[in-house]
Formats: structure tokens, C-alpha cells, sequence
């Protein structure tokens, strides 16, 4: 399976509280930090729900 990295570009101060529990449950605790999860529906569905904070590249 496809892996994919994402980093977090922008704050969540601001935002609703959903977007920061889903900063949360991605692995985020600060700012430029990156993450590698396996490509699935799920985190793509976390990733579209924070698409404006976070940069998404793939792993290969």
C-alpha cells in the first residue's frame, strides 16, 4: 500500500475545534511537523477536512 506524508504548514488556532481534533488524531503536535500514514480512505477523509492546513506529498 501507498504511503503518504503530510506535513502541517499552518496553525489551528482560529479554527473549529473539529479541525483541531483532527489535526490531533493525523499526529500533529506543532507546526512543520510531517507524519507518513499508509494511503487509505480514512486518512484521506482526515487530510480533506484540513486541506488548508496541510501539505500532502507521496511516499514511495
Amino acid at each position: 500500500m501507498a504511503k503518504i506524508k503530510v506535513t502541517q504548514v499552518k496553525s489551528g488556532i482560529g479554527f473549529p475545534q473539529t479541525q483541531k481534533d483532527t489535526l490531533r488524531s493525523l499526529g500533529f503536535h506543532r507546526l512543520q511537523q510531517s507524519v507518513v500514514h499508509e494511503d487509505s480512505n480514512a486518512i484521506r477523509g482526515m487530510i480533506n477536512k484540513v486541506r488548508h492546513l496541510v501539505k500532502v506529498e507521496e511516499v514511495s
